[in-house]
């Protein structure tokens, strides 16, 4: 008897624990997903202000150059040097000389002007923040544009008028695309632009996320219907109440090891003394002869077993508790002894480093940096700093100011993951870097999304206004490769000529393009491949 009533205590403690946890895993769940959904709502927001900021900044790094260069008059030679401005600039339909007030003294195309069915006074123009540039609407009879004024001196401005193409906005994934829409409007609620594949059926019961611009009088909204965001990406559902009725069984091994909050950091204390971080190569390669011009250092942890851990599994544990410092100089230290025959016998191959903006800004780091080098007998012009967006530079002057000193020591600098960072193309100038560099996001659509070869397009004319280099990250497809070229893209890396490699591969990937003739043959491939 008292047996039984033991095990239907147990059957009845199991049964209401199994509810317990059942209950908990369901409402975990749902607010799983609904965090889920919230979060890449937030996002593809983020990616139209994004793409719109890219546009306003293309605009005024256009209005600054032809002021700089005299053109904001209404001379003939004057407007045709405008002309061949905006031809050159798909993005820029017009540019117009105004008086302070904002009327028109004159146009480059002036025929646009009777496109337009009204214009606006100064007084009616939004500024940004930095109270340099001023937006409004222009409407038009083929739908509205925006306008951006640049002011030259006290009696006159320049406007650029950029056409708001629909297609800048078609992001929504295909399961949401017939059931939302996406508009850029001012801050005043004037729209500049919308994407909606029905403009005439309104959506029932909308969930409105939106997003206004730090810099830029302009905001962004994305509108869903309710009911399709209650079906939308609830694959997580049941293996999240799976996890959850598991709970029980985990709950006393997350408790053991809970008493030791410092163990994920202690391991990577103990990897760094043990020297089990190896950099790996990745090769940066010129797109058209595909010969290899210089290669990053990425870091793998390789465990006493044998067992590699990807970077993301550790990297922003490493940035958080402040060992990703040690770690970068230990891997550029072996990285410098791994290639070091290379880098001497080819003085113009490349080898890149990512630093975060916390470690680019900590005391001793070019200094450290330059000693690093010179010790290993390789030439400064041969190593590029790539500054990483991961963290936002909180003192752009100090910034500036390091990368000066890296640049007259003759390293080079390169800004990392550009158009999806924290710092806006007007920063790019302020910085004072040698190279940016392409994010993979527009590499991966720049064959499916018309927009963001325009994006492209942009950030390379911008890079040459600003005498930089530019290299695309993440290229997989000889249809990516002939798209970038097409768009004045150069160099790039990704898996096309090789993934991330141990040093030993990499100088077998090296001697083996030489071998085929792919980029300059030198005697050091032989003797690291022997």
């Amino acid at each position: 008897m008292t047996l039984r009533r033991a095990n239907l205590v147990l059957a009845a403690l199991v049964l209401a624990s199994t509810a317990a946890f059942g209950l908990a895993g369901h409402f975990a769940a749902t607010s799983f997903i609904r965090h889920q959904q919230a979060r890449q709502l937030a996002e593809l927001t983020e990616v139209v202000l994004r793409r719109s900021e890219f546009a306003v900044d293309f605009a005024a790094a256009s209005l600054d150059d032809l002021a700089g260069r005299g053109f904001a008059n209404c001379e003939p030679a004057a407007l045709q040097a405008v002309r061949l401005h905006v031809y050159q600039r798909s993005a820029i339909k017009d540019v117009r000389l105004v008086n302070p007030d904002g009327s028109v003294i004159c146009s480059a195309y002036s025929e646009t002007l009777e496109f337009d069915k009204g214009w606006v006074d100064r007084a009616d123009m939004l500024a940004s923040r930095d109270k340099k540039l001023f937006l409004f609407r222009v409407e038009q009879f083929g739908g509205d544009a925006l306008g951006v004024l640049r002011d030259i001196d006290a009696k006159k401005a320049l406007v650029a008028i950029l056409g708001v193409n629909a297609s800048l906005f078609d992001i929504m994934p295909a399961e949401l695309r017939a059931h939302s829409e996406v508009l850029l409007s001012l801050n005043n609620g004037e729209k500049l632009g919308e994407f909606v594949l029905d403009a005439d059926k309104a959506l029932p019961f909308p969930t409105d996320v939106e997003k206004s611009s730090a810099r830029y009088p302009m905001r962004t909204t994305i509108r869903v219907e309710r009911a399709v965001l209650s079906t939308w990406n609830t694959e997580a559902y049941w293996p999240a109440m799976a996890v959850a009725l598991g709970l029980g069984v985990l709950f006393g091994v997350l408790s053991a090891r809970s008493r030791r909050m410092e163990g994920p950091v202690a391991d990577l204390d103990r990897a760094l003394a043990r020297h089990e971080f190896k950099p790996y190569f990745q090769p940066i390669f010129d797109l058209e002869t595909r010969a290899i011009k210089g290669c990053e250092i990425l870091a793998r942890w390789q465990r006493e077993d044998g067992s590699v851990v990807p970077p993301m599994n550790f990297i922003p544990l490493a940035e958080s508790s402040g060992r990703i410092q040690a770690m970068t100089w230990h891997l550029l230290e072996r990285a410098l002894s791994d290639l070091r025959p290379h880098l001497r016998a080819n003085k113009d191959f490349k080898l890149s480093l990512n630093v975060v903006p916390k470690h680019l800004l900590s005391a001793g780091f070019v200094e450290t940096l330059r000693r690093t080098v010179l010790s290993a007998r390789v030439s400064t012009r041969q190593i590029v700093v790539e500054v990483t967006e991961r963290d936002e530079l909180d003192d752009l002057a100090r910034a500036a100011a390091v990368v000066a000193e890296l640049r007259d020591y003759g390293f080079r600098v390169a800004i990392d993951d550009v158009g999806v960072g924290h710092s806006g193309l007007s920063r790019l100038k302020g910085l004072g870097a040698n190279t940016i560099k392409i994010d993979k996001f527009f590499v991966d659509t720049i064959t499916l999304d018309a927009s963001t070869t325009t994006i492209v397009e942009m950030l390379v004319t911008l890079a040459r206004d600003l005498h930089m280099t530019v290299v695309a990250e993440g290229i997989e497809t000889e249809e990516q490769v002939r798209a970038l070229m097409a768009c004045g893209v150069q160099e790039g890396q990704g898996y096309l000529v090789g993934a991330p490699l141990p040093v030993a591969k990499f100088i077998e990937l090296l001697g083996a393009r030489c071998n085929k003739g792919v980029g300059k043959p030198g005697p050091v491939s032989t003797a690291l491949v022997a």
